[in-house]
């Protein structure tokens, strides 16, 4: 058990990692910090559909996949603490 919890500790890590990435990589959608920072200039810049939608499938993917490993995690400290 201590290896799977190391294993999807480290697998945690690099998840939340790429999935910061790859919510910063989406294209603003208007008001809020996108524009502050000068967002509004540069959306006519940005992915094609294509590209937005291969993203947004991806960041899911990943999100569902950290999801995953908290709840396995959780339940692995949870047993482990109660034998």
């Amino acid at each position: 058990m201590a290896i799977l919890s190391v294993v999807l500790q480290v697998l945690l890590g690099i998840t939340s990692l790429l999935l910061t990435l790859l919510i910063l990589l989406h294209k603003g959608r208007g008001g809020g910090l996108s524009d502050m920072f000068g967002g509004g200039v540069t959306s006519n810049l940005g992915a094609s559909g294509v590209a937005e939608r291969n993203l947004n499938r991806i960041t899911v993917i990943l999100g569902l996949v950290w999801v995953v490993c908290i709840v396995v995690l959780g339940l692995i400290n949870k047993f482990a603490s109660g034998s």
